[in-house]
This record gives C-alpha cells, structure tokens and sequence, in this order.
C-alpha cells in the first residue's frame, strides 16, 4: 500500500478537502489523476480545487460586476500563494493545498493568472473571429492547466527533446478544450456563448448558432463538426509528443485523460448533430477502460508509434 509524506494534520485535511471536490465535480481529470503516486495525485487535485472555484465563479449567476470582484479575489489569493503567505492552519483548503503543492513542485503560478485572465473573457462575452483568437482563450484556460500539470509531473532525466515539453503539455490542453467546445456546443449557446470562429462558422452557414436540437436551415454542420475534429486531432498529435518524455504513471495519467477526450471526439465525429441533442460522454466503464490502458502503457506506446508515423 502507498504511503503519503507525512505531514501537517491542517495540510493533510486541505487536500483531502481538495481530492473530494476532484472526485465529486470531475467527470474525465479524476480518471487520469488516480494512476498517480499520492503526491501527485494530491498537488493535482490542489490545481483542480482552485481552477474549479475560478470556473465556477464564471459559470455562476452573479451579475458580471460581482465575478469580476470574485475573480480578483482569487487572483489576491493566488498572489499569497506566491509569496508564501498562506498558514497551515488557514480556514481557506484550498489555498492551504495550493500552497504547499507551490512549496513542494515548480509550478508555474502565472498559469492560473492565465485561467482567471480566461474566465474574465467569459465574463465580458467575448466572441472569436479566426481559430488564432480562440487558441488564445484555449490557451488561457487549458493550455496553462497543461503546463502547471507538466510541474506536477516533471520530465525524464535525460529525456529527449525535454526543452519543448511546455509547449506540447499546452498543445495537449488546447486539443481537449478544443474537444470540449464541440461536446458543449449547445449547452454553451443555451448561455449566450459562442467559441468556435466565426470565421469558421461562416464557412459552413453556421452563423446563427445552434440554440435548437437540429442543424440550422441550409447549414453543413457536420462539415464543421468534421473540420473542427481534424484540427483537434491536429492538436492531439502534437501534444502526445510529449508523453515518452514522462515516467511512466504520469504518462499514463496523461494517456488517460487524453484517451478518453479522444473516445469523445471518435463520438462526436460519427454522429456530430450528436452533439446538439444533449451532451456527449462516456460511460464510468469504459472510462475505468482507457484509465487501465493508459497504466498498462498500451496506449502511450500506441499514441507514441503513431505520432512517430505521423498518423495520430
């Protein structure tokens, strides 16, 4: 049985607090984050339990004066972090897990600056014109979660091509919002939120949006459905580069959570109007599935093997 560091009873209670809002709240991160060794697994559910209260205060029914007042909370927060300013015995978990993970790994702070900088272009109802205006957001609020995950995990000494690991861990968090995005096209419509490109959505006579179950009159929809797949599938083989470059359970954690946004993206690709009829998802079993392979190593060596050929 693995044993955990042992620490502060204060601290040991904030990531118990931590892990249980993880396993309570996500639906696809905690499959992959159970393949980690205790300490990982507990400075995972930290950056969780933070971006969690960061995206909820965006989702929430505050008018948008409030969140943005919230969200400058958090980013106050998040500078006491910084500075090593938040006690062990501190009534806040979240903050007391956040800031012994900052103390034990080399995170990036600046990432979750980046995630409330994400939420905030939510709170303004910004749109975006071209795939480049939308990587940006992406980048902001899932491309940064990858490079502060890729300071949980570290990377291989020795390990080939290492320097570029940041990059790929963001290409990877861009080829899952990407994914997401399409799941929640018309949930995100049902809150007056647009994110695919306009530019995009004018190419295939999508413009009007999708607040109904059915395609709009004379849109190709699975042709933006179809184009859309191709470039997260684009993102996804480039971010997989990254896992031969990680030990093997944080490979595994990442081949996980990747395989399982992959299953969701084989979905959407076959029945893309799918997507307007309700959420798509995959059942506990066959996400405890992708979690199995991704411990095994079969599918990291099967993403690597492909990526290699160019053909993930």
């Amino acid at each position: 049985m693995e044993q955990t560091t042992q620490m502060p009873a204060p601290v040991q209670a904030a990531y118990s607090y931590c892990e249980a809002v993880t396993g309570q709240q996500a639906r696809n991160f905690a499959y992959g984050i159970r393949l980690l060794p205790p300490d990982k697994r507990q400075a995972m559910s930290a950056l969780y339990a933070f971006s969690r209260r960061v995206d909820d205060i965006g989702d929430g029914d505050l008018a948008p004066d409030d969140k943005r007042s919230r969200l400058e909370a958090t980013r106050e927060l998040l500078e006491r972090v910084r500075r090593d300013e938040v006690a062990e015995d501190d009534t806040d978990p979240v903050a007391v897990a956040l800031a012994d993970t900052a103390r034990r790994f080399p995170l990036p702070l600046g990432g979750l600056d980046e995630l409330i900088d994400g939420v905030l272009m939510d709170v303004r109802g910004e749109t975006y014109e071209t795939w480049d205006d939308l990587k940006t957001y992406c980048r902001c609020v899932a491309g940064a979660i990858g490079r502060l995950s890729l300071g949980v995990f570290g990377t291989q000494e020795g390990a080939r091509g290492a320097e570029r690991a940041a990059e790929y861990a963001d290409t990877l968090g861009l080829a899952l919002q990407l994914t997401n995005i399409l799941r929640d096209v018309r949930e995100d419509a049902g809150h007056g939120r647009t994110y695919l490109p306009a530019d995009d959505l004018a190419k295939f006579g999508c413009s009007d949006g999708f607040r109904s179950s059915s395609p709009p009159p004379g849109a190709d929809f699975a042709g933006l459905v179809h184009f859309e797949v191709r470039r997260a599938r684009a993102l996804f083989a480039e971010g997989y580069r990254l896992l031969p470059m990680l030990d093997r359970r944080s490979g595994a954690c990442v081949a996980a959570m990747a395989g399982i946004y992959r299953r969701l993206l084989d979905r959407i690709e076959r029945d893309p109007e799918a997507v307007l009829r309700g959420r798509v998802s995959l059942p506990g079993r066959e996400k405890a599935y992708v979690a199995v392979r991704g411990l095994s190593g079969l599918d990291a060596r099967h993403i690597s093997r492909q990526t290699l050929r160019g053909r993930a």
